[in-house]
């Protein structure tokens, strides 16, 4: 039976984990909600999905936006009339710097659309969710999690980490209303996002690391794809 008749919202839909993601749950019977601020990518996402003849539309918004998340979600409601399942996905690298370096403007970016935006997609979709029951899904990072061998990335791991805070409360307050909630902590993943990440001066705050010799089993050495991560 799979997720046949389950609805789900997938944001940061456009490209890596989100796309990825969203191809998948509609392999396995949703229907998909993909959401991104770049209509262009929704859009061939929503293509591909309808392509393998599996259903899915395309919703534009900026998920750090209170009235664009708010509108996303009704443009659900109105085409499909629930929500099951939502993979809290969007976000960014934003800069990574030195800590004086970093402007308050650098910052705040990073804040308001990776845990401000988590925040908004969840506070608006759980109403509903709460009707059925479902599941919540969201993108971390090891960055959140781990003892860190890499720097300058004081406001991305801030925001990981508590994306992971956020997720186990939640997943207490949400529980007694059938509702998982779960978090994915993806280390080096070959996606957009990967790429798209600034730098400045990092070299003047990297330290030497020592690594055992060899590669993990696993990988060899090389990073995840984004459709690895989608199977968590």
């Amino acid at each position: 039976m799979g997720l046949t008749g389950k609805v789900a919202l997938v944001t940061g839909a456009g490209s890596g984990i989100g796309k990825a993601a969203a191809i998948l749950l509609a392999q396995q019977g949703a229907r998909v909600v993909a959401l991104s601020r770049t209509a262009h990518e929704v859009e061939q996402t929503a293509a591909e999905i309808e392509r393998d003849g599996k259903e899915a539309m395309a919703a534009v918004a900026d998920i750090a936006q209170e009235e664009q998340v708010q509108r996303a979600v009704q443009q659900t409601l109105d085409h499909w009339g629930r929500i099951d399942i939502v993979f809290a996905n969007a976000g960014i690298n934003g800069m990574w710097a030195p800590i004086e370096e970093l402007s308050l403007a650098e910052w705040s970016q990073t804040i308001t659309i990776n845990l401000t935006g988590t925040f908004l997609t969840i506070k608006y979709t759980v109403p509903h969710l709460k009707k059925q029951g479902g599941s919540i899904i969201i993108t971390s990072s090891v960055n959140g999690t781990r003892v860190f061998s890499n720097t300058g990335a004081t406001a991305y791991s801030a925001t990981k980490a508590g994306q992971v805070a956020m997720a186990k409360m939640l997943a207490v307050e949400l529980g007694p209303h059938n509702i998982r909630v779960n978090v994915v902590c993806p280390g080096s993943t070959k996606t957009e996002l990967r790429a798209n990440t600034q730098w400045k001066n990092l070299d003047r705050i990297r330290f030497p690391v020592q690594y055992p010799k060899g590669t993990i089993p696993l990988d060899g050495g090389k990073p995840a794809t984004a459709e690895q991560v989608a199977e968590l």
